[in-house]
Parts: structure tokens; sequence; C-alpha cells
């Protein structure tokens, strides 16, 4: 575990996406990296906080995503020092939400043809109209846009036009309806490929569709040569990807802080 940690530390916690979207940008200040622009919320990516005055680092996020009237996620992982680092966070402003664990398997364990149930199928997607039915997937299982971001059709349209090599995106469907979606993003330059999504509609879940989803997407993944997949995995679905052959290195708490004047 402490050798996946390391490599995760040294390929995962400060790299950018590459290409960034049309219209997102990216500065360094002191230890963190910061990502502004992006159609759901900005973020902060930092490694190593020692030596570093953390609350004014804290203060300069907010101050500068404030200017810009825009909320923004400071990833927090359980192993970051210093130890109080939730409670500063609180103390400025910003709201944990859902603890997930990363977890991270070898491609070639997880890699499998997909096994689905009769009547569905798995299709990857890229059309507008296509990613705009993930958005109504998230509103139906949700009853929102999970992690309170944007429409996923948003932020993947963007990556898709900027580096479509960069994004795959799938979804699950049966009798013309979409009953899961899951992306896959080719982390370049580095071992990596990163899982997202999974939602999966009620009436459709324990029939192994996710599951089919993790096959079909470290199936590409293996095709281009990476070595590991990494998911943060929600408590639903750690299990699934534990019994899979995917091994927990640490957890993260998106902690949010949203400008006062958009504040439900």
């Amino acid at each position: 575990m402490d050798d996946l940690l390391t490599v995760y530390e040294e390929q995962l916690r400060t790299r950018a996406p590459d290409p960034l979207p049309n219209g997102t940008a990216v500065e360094r200040d002191g230890p963190v990296l910061r990502f502004t622009g992006f159609a759901d919320r900005g973020f902060v990516l930092y490694r190593d906080l020692r030596g570093f005055d953390v609350d004014e680092v804290i203060r300069r996020q907010v101050a500068a995503f404030a200017a810009r009237g825009e909320a923004f996620e400071w990833k927090l992982h359980g192993h970051d020092e210093p130890r109080d680092l939730p409670q500063r966070l609180r103390a400025a402003g910003f709201v944990p939400e859902d603890e997930e664990t990363v977890v991270i398997a070898p491609v070639a364990a997880v890699a499998a043809t997909p096994v689905l149930p009769e009547g569905v199928s798995l299709r990857e997607v890229s059309e507008r109209r296509d990613l705009e039915r993930i958005d109504e997937l998230e509103q139906a299982v949700w009853g929102a846009y999970h992690g309170g971001g944007g429409r996923p059709s948003e932020f993947l349209s963007a990556e898709l036009a900027t580096g479509p090599d960069a994004l795959a995106v799938v979804v699950a469907e049966a009798g013309g309806t979409v009953v899961c979606a899951a992306w896959v993003r080719f982390e370049r330059g580095t071992a990596f490929a990163t899982f997202w999504g999974g939602a999966t509609l009620p009436e459709w879940r324990g029939r192994g569709i996710y599951r089919a989803t993790v096959a079909y997407r470290a199936g590409l993944a293996a095709e281009r040569g990476f070595r590991f997949v990494e998911v943060d995995a929600s408590s639903d679905s750690r299990p699934i990807l534990e019994r899979l052959g995917f091994v927990a290195v640490t957890t993260t708490t998106p902690y949010v802080w949203t400008p006062p004047r958009t504040a439900s």
C-alpha cells in the first residue's frame, strides 16, 4: 500500500489536466496550484504544506476565488499535515462534503470483457445530446448534480473539445434509457487512468452494470498502456471495487468554499 500511495502522491496529487479545457487557467501560489474557470467549480491542488504558513495559504486562495465570485474545492487527503487542517478549513468558511476513499488497482487485474444483464449495452459517447442524457441521469439519481458541481455535459463537452484522446465517456443503456454513466481520464505523462462517475439508476443496481463499466474502462486504459487505475470511491462503490482487486491507500474529503453572495 505504501508503494501505491507514493506513486499516487508523485504522479497525481499536483497534476494539471492535460490539455486544459478552453477558458480555464492554472497558477502556482506557494505550495498550491490554483485552477479557475471550470464549469462546475474551481479547485486547488497541493502535495506538501510543510514550511508554509497554512492559514495564510488558505486565506490567499479564498481571496483569489472571492475576487472571481467563484466557488472552489480544497481536496483534503486523510494523511495531510498539519493534522488540524480540517479545523482550519472550517474556520475559513469551508464546508466538507462526503468522504471518499482513494483506491488503486493494476490495470491488468481489472481489465476484462464486460458482463452485462440481458437488454443492457455499453456505448462510448461524445455528442452533446448524449452528454445531456447523463445530466438527466444524475438528476434522477441524486436530485441534483453530484457533489454540487455543474452539469456533466458542460465539463465533459469542454474536455472532449480540447483533448478528445484524454477522455472516454461510457453509458449503459436499456431500452433507450441511460441507466449508468461513467468516464475515464487518461492522465498523460503518468502511469494512471482515473475513473469518474458511475451513477446508476436505483432500479438497475445490483446487476453488475457498474462492474461492467469498470472492466470496459480498464480495457481502454490497457490498450493505451497505462499501468494503474485510480478511483475516488464513494462508500457505495468502494466495496465493489475492493472485490475487484482495488486497494485503499488514503481518503479524500472535498472542502468547499462558496462566495457568500451565492451561498444558499
